[in-house]
């Protein structure tokens, strides 16, 4: 039972990284991007990066949306079909 538990929190936390690992990257290298130009340009606005980030991070989240969900949907219906074995 308790390797069970162990892999379920393994395996959900591998699924949260795939899941989260596109998004928080985009908005790391447009950022960068943006705070390299705003550099060279002199332009100190703050809120500045915040629509390109935004923009991007939609972008990414409606491409991969779809393979997002369907582990997401392939990972509960594993769990929830092996739960029949451990409940009693």
């Amino acid at each position: 039972m308790d390797t069970y538990i162990v892999s379920v929190a393994k395996q959900g936390l591998y699924l949260v990284l795939i899941l989260s690992a596109p998004p928080v990257i985009t908005a790391l290298v447009v950022g960068l991007t943006v705070s390299i130009i705003q550099a060279t340009t002199q332009v100190q606005e703050q809120t500045l990066t915040f629509v390109p980030k935004l923009v991007c991070i939609i972008l990414v989240l409606a491409l991969l949306g779809q393979v997002g969900f369907a582990l997401l949907i392939e990972y509960a219906s594993s769990l929830l079909g092996s739960f029949s074995d451990y409940i009693g």
